[in-house]
């Protein structure tokens, strides 16, 4: 009876230390991928900042999303597109296509409202250049960061509907961007302003590190969870 006590004792003694060594493996992967996703989205902060300083989007929102209202916000889209190619000739930096947005703001606004009025709608229109948050989108085939961009934004009505978003500088506003691959000429003119990691990173936002890390947590809950078994 002792002997058997003896060795129930040492089997639970067994039984607790692999336990222990387990969440010690646990905690010390947990600690090494919580470091590794601060790191990871201190430099991912830093790329979106170093992007968003480079650029200027153009955000047309709709008043509602009723297909009519919907159509609308897609015609203002075309004229405003159309005048500001224009009136963006040869804007060579980012402060240079702001000063131009801003002196011409109010053109800007009254031909977006001609386009409303033309259509028979009676919707305000608001015109303004600021800051505001983007979450990740895709523009062709490169996606950008969430976070605060500069961007020249139309509000038409309530401003209650889907948007539609463009990079006026440098100009990548081809109207078929939903489903297009971003033509070489294009990607040139990012890469004439961003650094190349910049660059690179709104082609491979797939691989982010804070996915990979996802993907190493669960993995190494479920080899503690095999060391139990």
């Amino acid at each position: 009876m002792k002997h058997e006590r003896k060795e129930t004792v040492k089997d639970l003694l067994w039984f607790y230390r692999r336990q222990a060594v387990g969440l010690c493996v646990l905690l010390t992967v947990l600690g090494l991928l919580a470091a590794a996703n601060v790191t990871a989205l201190g430099k991912g902060q830093d790329i979106q900042q170093g992007i968003a300083g480079e650029i200027l989007r153009f955000h047309v929102i709709a008043n509602s999303d009723s297909r009519q209202d919907q159509d609308l916000k897609l015609a203002v889209r075309d004229e405003v597109v159309n005048y500001m190619e224009g009136l963006l000739s040869g804007a060579e930096d980012m402060e240079e296509t702001r000063s131009r947005v801003q002196s011409h703001l109010g053109e800007i606004e009254a031909r977006a409202k001609q386009v409303v009025e033309a259509r028979g709608a009676s919707y305000p229109v608001r015109g303004e250049l600021t800051s505001c948050y983007f979450p990740r989108k895709s523009y062709g085939d490169c996606t950008f960061p969430a976070g605060r961009y500069q961007a020249l934004r139309l509000c038409i009505g309530k401003a209650e509907g889907k948007n539609w978003w463009c990079v006026l500088f440098p100009n990548l506003c081809f109207l078929d961007s939903v489903h297009a691959v971003l033509p070489k000429e294009q990607k040139q003119k990012l890469k004439n302003v961003l650094t190349e990691e910049e660059y690179e990173s709104l082609f491979d936002w797939k691989r982010s590190k804070v996915k990979i890390t996802c993907r190493l947590f669960r993995l190494a809950a479920g080899e503690t969870d095999a060391q139990k078994s």
